[in-house]
Formats: structure tokens, sequence, C-alpha cells
């Protein structure tokens, strides 16, 4: 791979913002907007604002990783590659943060918001990336963020894409722009941690003890919210499939919905949790190894 081309300000521009972005308006086509049956039902509403609210946060993080890189960054290539990074993320906590306006938040009130529904395990798996990036530690905070989290994200964007693609196409075309995002920022944290680590064996084990701290917050944040869903669960799915749009109605060909070969919307939470937490750390273990990293199990909360 031509790491000097594809790592470029040139590349990202033809490929982001002059590509799958083009004519989208916060990251989805220009006149889109919320379902009314999701903006009209309060818990329905309430449930929106709690999910995104879990984005912005992580978004802010990874924003706050990418930039603080910059200067950390051993090479030029690196440099600009972060660069545009944190453009990516400072989108992506734009398009969150409109997406809480859309649903009814007021913006003198996003910070108070943000701050009683941020779940606290995630809060604790930002902190302990931020840590990193503090330290200028390079390779142990470039697998945090390009490995850890922006893999969290790719798999959690995934899913809620695949489960909102009938009830809710506004907000699954909004992640599709961030999923390619993400794909692009993983993609760079295999190619160059890989080189860093067979410079830096001795990286090895402080990595391998932040994949495991940080992977079980990211189970622990998990369980909290599909747990905390599961007496009203089949009650609020009764109200999205009713409000889903009837053109969207599948066939017996239809794929929409599925996500790892399921209906998303067919699971129970418990079973929800179950598979998005066992496809990400298996995305997790395949990466590190690909980098010369031991995958190191966490413990389940």
């Amino acid at each position: 791979m031509d790491f000097l081309k594809n790592y470029s300000i040139q590349y990202w521009l033809e490929s982001c913002p002059q590509g799958y972005l083009e004519d989208t308006e916060y990251g989805h086509p220009a006149g889109e907007s919320e379902p009314e049956a999701l903006l009209e039902d309060p818990v329905l509403r309430q449930q929106a604002i709690d999910t995104t609210v879990q984005l912005v946060v992580g978004e802010r993080a990874a924003l706050a990783a990418s930039s603080g890189l910059i200067n950390a960054a051993p090479d030029a290539a690196s440099k600009c590659f972060l660069a545009t990074q944190t453009l990516d993320e400072a989108r992506h906590v734009e398009i969150f943060t409109r997406r809480l306006f859309d649903l009814g938040v007021k913006r003198d009130e996003l910070e108070s918001v943000l701050a009683d529904r941020a779940n606290k395990n995630l809060v604790k798996f930002a902190e302990l990336l931020l840590e990193k990036v503090d330290k200028k530690d390079f390779v142990a905070a470039v697998v945090g963020q390009n490995i850890i989290l922006e893999g969290l994200a790719f798999g959690v964007f995934e899913m809620i894409q695949a489960a909102n693609e009938t009830f809710n196409p506004k907000f699954a075309h909004t992640l599709s722009g961030t999923i390619a995002d993400e794909r692009r920022h993983v993609g760079f944290g295999e190619n160059r941690i890989g080189a860093l680590i067979r410079e830096q064996p001795e990286k090895r084990p402080e990595v391998e003890q932040l994949q495991k701290e940080m992977s079980y917050y990211m189970l622990a944040t998990f369980a909290d919210r599909f747990r905390s869903r599961e007496t009203s669960y089949e009650v609020d799915r009764m109200k999205e499939q009713e409000a889903a749009p009837a053109a969207s109605a599948a066939t017996p060909e239809d794929t929409a919905g599925t996500w790892q070969g399921v209906k998303i919307r067919n699971l129970e939470p418990r079973e929800m949790e179950q598979l998005l937490a066992d496809t990400i750390l298996k995305d997790f273990k395949e990466r590190l190894a690909r980098v010369g990293v031991e995958y190191q199990t966490p413990n389940r909360p």
C-alpha cells in the first residue's frame, strides 16, 4: 500500500467530502427528518436522545484523541492523516449534536443533558484513552483510538444503522458516512501500529493491558444500555414497526435491518448485547493479531 498517498490530505478530499459525503447535509440527504412517530412519543424520543448522547460522548473523546496525537506522531504522513481524522471526528460530534437538537434538546441545555445521561463506563473508557494521549504515548494511544475506539464505533454504528434502515432512514443515512470514516481510521491504526510495534516490542504489555481495560468498560456500557431496556423493549419495537413507512415493508429477499446475518429488531436486548459484544471482541482479536499484539480477554460485567 502507498502509505503516503492513501493517508494524504488529497486522498481524504477525494474519498470523503468529494466522495460519499457529497450532496449531504449533516451526513444525510437534504430534506430528511426524524420520524414524526419518534418525535411524538416521549418514550421513543427519550431513548433516541439517550443513544445519541453516548455517540456524542464517544465522538468527543475521539476528537480530543486524534487532535492531541498530531504533535506526537513520529512522521509527516501520520500527522496529515490524523489531521484529516480530527476533522472527521469534529464532523461526527457536529452531526450527532445536531441530532440531539432535532430530537428537541435545547442548545442551552446540551452540556447538562450530556453530563446527566453519559454512561459512566463510557466516560471511564474515554478517560483511559485520553490518559495515553496526554502522555504523548503514540503507540498505546493509537491502539486505543484507531483500533479499539474506532473498532467499537464501527460495530456499534453498523448495528444501529441496520436497526434504523426501515424506521428512521435519516439516522441510518447519517450513520453510513460515519461508518465509512471509521473504516479508514481503523485501517490507519492497523497499518501504522503494526510497523511501530515491530520497532518497539517492549510496548506490547502496556498495549495489551490497555486493550483489556478498555474492552471491559465497553462491555459494561453495552450491559447498562441493553439491560435497561428489557422491560419496555417489546412495546417500543411494536411502536416502531407500526410507524415504519409502508414502502419499506420487508420482502422475503429483503436484507434491510440485517446485521451479521440477523434481523436486528427480531432480537431481544440481551441477544443484541451478546451479538454486539461478541462481534466487536472478535474483530479486536483479529486486528490486534495483525499488528503483533496478543488479545487479552476482558472480564464480563
